[in-house]
């Protein structure tokens, strides 16, 4: 918004306001410690709201274009973009724009991330970060675990890592071990829907046998 429009705003007496999700102060509000985080985050609220398309989602570039109006530099903006990525304030994909790939972001709403999975649009989503789903599911990392969640998402495709933890949950069987485990049978047995079996073909088969995991992944 330009000092123009917020001027004749306030002249005219109109206010608009931005929603915030519930779940913005119940799980994400406590793990911010930065400022630029948190003036990243609202900046994207504030421009999902104004936006008319299904699913709503911002640029990198528009994000970047507002450092001066946020009073950051770039590399703060993408620092603090990380920063909310990993505590599941948003979601990032890749979109095409013109023929040119760009980076967007999302709300991290379940609406939203089934939008973004059934948008041919999408050529890349990334899901919540794996140390916010062990926190929100399962409880406290510790370091030995911390390493075994970095090993597993660079392995695994971010959904099968979501989706996984939603099956623990629902099966009642909050562990990491359990967890693991079913990473570990569907890369070794394949699993069901064609875009999990053409992730799995696009990394190739020995994708899931390097690394920490790769002597219980049989081919």
């Amino acid at each position: 918004m330009t000092d123009r429009q917020r001027g004749s705003l306030l002249r005219s007496g109109k206010i608009e306001f931005t929603p915030l999700p519930d779940i913005f102060f119940a799980h994400i509000m406590p793990k911010i410690q930065d400022v630029a985080e948190l003036k990243v985050i609202l900046y994207i609220f504030y421009l999902l709201n104004h936006k008319q398309r299904y699913p709503r989602f911002v640029t990198r570039g528009e994000l970047l274009s507002l450092s001066a109006q946020m009073g950051m530099e770039e590399e703060v903006i993408c620092h603090a973009l990380s920063l909310a990525m990993e505590h599941g304030a948003i979601l990032r994909g890749t979109l095409n724009i013109d023929s040119e790939p760009e980076e967007a972001y999302f709300m991290a709403a379940e609406s939203d991330k089934e939008a973004i999975a059934e948008s041919h649009q999408l050529s890349a989503i990334s899901y919540q970060n794996i140390f916010a789903l062990y926190e929100q599911n399962i409880g406290i990392i510790t370091p030995m675990i911390a390493e075994e969640l970095k090993e597993a998402e660079k392995l695994y495709p971010p959904q099968w890592i979501d989706e996984a933890f939603k099956e623990a949950v629902t099966m009642n069987k909050r562990s990491w071990k359990y967890i693991a485990r079913i990473l570990e049978r569907w890369a070794s047995e394949g699993k069901e829907g064609g875009e999990h079996r053409k992730s799995t073909k696009e990394g190739g088969p020995d994708k899931y046998i390097r690394g920490k995991y790769g002597h219980l992944v049989k081919r």
